[in-house]
Formats: C-alpha cells, sequence, structure tokens
C-alpha cells in the first residue's frame, strides 16, 4: 500500500482555439480524447480524489492500477469536450473550481478564457465528476494575508456548497503553491485533502495535503503521455519544469521578502 505511486493527470482548458492565456496548458479534444483511450487500452482505473485520499488514510486497498484525472479552475471545455468522452469510457475525474471564475452570481470576471456556469458544473457532478475547491479567485495563497487565506478558502467552500449542495471534500491549490500556513488552512476549513502540483506520482507518504500531480499540456504527445501514466522516466519528462519552478521559487521568496519589509518600514 505505502508503495503504490499513482499519476494524478492535471489538466486545465480542453479546447480547439484556446485563448493566448490557456493555450500552453490547454489540450485539443482529440488529444483529450486519444489520452483517454490509452487509459483504457492499457487498463487503468481512473478513480477520484476523494477516492484515493480515503483509500490512503484507511489502508483500504486501491484498484488496479490507479490513475486521477484532474481539471482545474473551471472552462467550458471540461463540459462540451470532456465530459462526453469520460461518458463513454465510464470514468470519473475531480473538476477543482475557482467560484469567482465560474459564469453566475459570483463571477468576478477574473476567468481566464469562457468559463463554465453553474447548470455545467451541477450536471458534472451528477455525471460523476467531484466537484472540489480551487480558492475564490484564484491568487497565490502563500503570498496573502491570513484574512485573505481564510476568505478564499471559506468563501468557496461555502458558494459549492449553496450551488452543488453537498460540501466539497478536496482542494487544490491555485498555481500549486502552498506552505504549511496554507495547507494548515486547508485542513481548518475542512478539506479532507488536497493536491500541489511538483510533477511527480502521488504516493501515501507525501501525506493527504501535499499530493503531487503531472501536467498535461498542449505540447504533450502520445509517447510522453503513455510514460507518464505508466510512471516512466517521470524525472527526465519533467526536468525542464522542476529546474523553473526552483528558479521561481528563488524570485517568489524575494519579492516577498521586499514586501514585508516594505510594511514594516511604513
Amino acid at each position: 500500500m505505502s508503495d503504490v505511486r499513482v499519476p494524478i493527470l492535471m489538466y486545465h482548458a480542453v479546447a480547439t482555439d484556446p485563448n493566448d492565456a490557456t493555450r500552453a496548458l490547454s489540450v485539443t479534444p482529440e488529444a483529450f480524447a486519444e489520452q483517454m483511450a490509452v487509459l483504457a487500452d492499457r487498463g487503468l482505473t481512473p478513480v477520484t480524489t476523494a477516492e484515493l485520499a480515503a483509500c490512503w488514510r484507511s489502508g483500504r486497498a486501491l484498484p488496479e492500477r490507479p490513475v486521477l484525472i484532474t481539471f482545474d479552475d473551471g472552462y467550458e471545455g471540461v463540459h462540451r469536450h470532456a465530459l462526453p468522452v469520460l461518458a463513454k469510457h465510464g470514468f470519473p475525474a475531480t473538476l477543482f473550481v475557482s467560484t469567482g471564475w465560474i459564469q453566475g452570481p459570483y463571477d468576478t470576471g477574473g476567468g481566464l478564457d469562457t468559463m463554465l456556469d453553474w447548470d455545467q458544473v451541477r450536471e458534472l457532478a451528477a455525471a460523476g465528476v467531484e466537484i472540489g475547491g480551487h480558492s475564490h479567485s484564484h491568487p497565490q495563497l502563500d503570498h496573502v494575508s491570513d484574512a485573505t487565506l481564510r476568505f478564499e478558502l471559506i468563501h468557496c467552500k461555502e458558494i459549492l456548497a449553496d450551488q452543488l449542495g453537498s460540501v466539497p471534500a478536496s482542494f487544490a491549490y491555485p498555481y500549486g503553491y502552498s506552505s504549511r500556513r496554507v495547507r494548515q488552512a486547508v485542513r481548518e476549513t475542512g478539506y479532507a485533502q488536497a493536491l500541489a502540483v511538483g510533477n511527480g506520482l502521488a504516493r501515501r507518504a507525501q501525506g493527504p495535503y501535499a499530493l503531487r500531480r503531472v501536467t498535461v499540456r498542449r505540447s504533450t504527445g502520445t509517447d510522453e503521455f503513455e510514460r507518464v501514466v505508466e510512471g516512466r522516466a517521470i524525472a527526465r519528462t519533467f526536468a525542464r519544469d522542476r529546474a523553473l519552478t526552483k528558479g521561481y521559487a528563488v524570485v517568489r521568496r524575494t519579492r516577498q521578502a521586499r514586501r514585508l519589509a516594505s510594511r514594516l518600514a511604513a
């Protein structure tokens, strides 16, 4: 049980002609259909985020060759293009929603492309897609104040509960960024598990609030996708991503230190 390594696939937009803001992290409908066929042909078993975490928490056995299919933000193509393919294969998935980006009464106007509306989110939930939280306005949660952090987590959870009639159990950190303070706040808000990025396979030892995912993007070819879902050459596949992440982490820490120094000097 403790040695099982699970690929958690991280998708964003599924679109034929996405805008520039979402293109790099999007996939075409055709690519998504082909990737789901790969999972089916190779005998992988998709589960939801809540199911994976519950098995690891309780010690129950996972199904044979588990994999997770996750979507961030709430782009309209998840309903238009991804849902029919998931239904064809009988695959569950998890959609992490930034509630302030969904079309409707709470829309802040921050969505990066055409976003879902609440009827579509409910239809996804009714079709077996787990709906999780992804904050309200999609900030870098490790760089906001305690008050803003609590608002982002609680407001997101309350809106989802109101719109769907059930409390979300899972959360995904916007941009993948978290800290001990953020993870503690997510736990205190009542989320039972949370996903980061990290571009590595998920393991029970990572703990329920720091499970890693692997990025699927427009440039992900069939060979690379097959390697990722089989857990082969993960470090080599994402070496550039990891180097960029480490470099940007230094930049983010420097900016945060400057902001703190400015506040103390004021």
